[in-house]
């Protein structure tokens, strides 16, 4: 169930950002990168429940690891150096 959503979210954001480039609306980079990482999120959530380990430890791992690449963007995006 968790794949078949995470499937039908790609299909969806690859048919809004076509949509987008059709209608000539401007397209901005942090606004992907939110698509893409809602995306990514939604295939980890359903990797770890599609692991054979009792559920709460599947709830705890995502996010675990959800917060973990949180706190990775931010300090890359720290790193990065201000536009004026």
């Amino acid at each position: 169930m968790g794949i078949a959503v995470a499937v039908i979210a790609s299909l969806f954001f690859i048919g809004w950002i076509i949509y987008r480039i059709l209608k000539r609306h401007s397209l901005k980079a942090h606004v992907v990168m939110y698509g893409l990482s809602c995306v990514a999120g939604a295939y980890t959530f359903a990797f770890f429940l599609s692991l054979d380990i009792p559920q709460l430890l599947k709830i705890l791992a995502s996010l675990l690891l959800g917060v973990a690449l949180v706190i990775l963007a931010a300090l890359i995006q720290r790193r990065q150096p201000q536009k004026p």
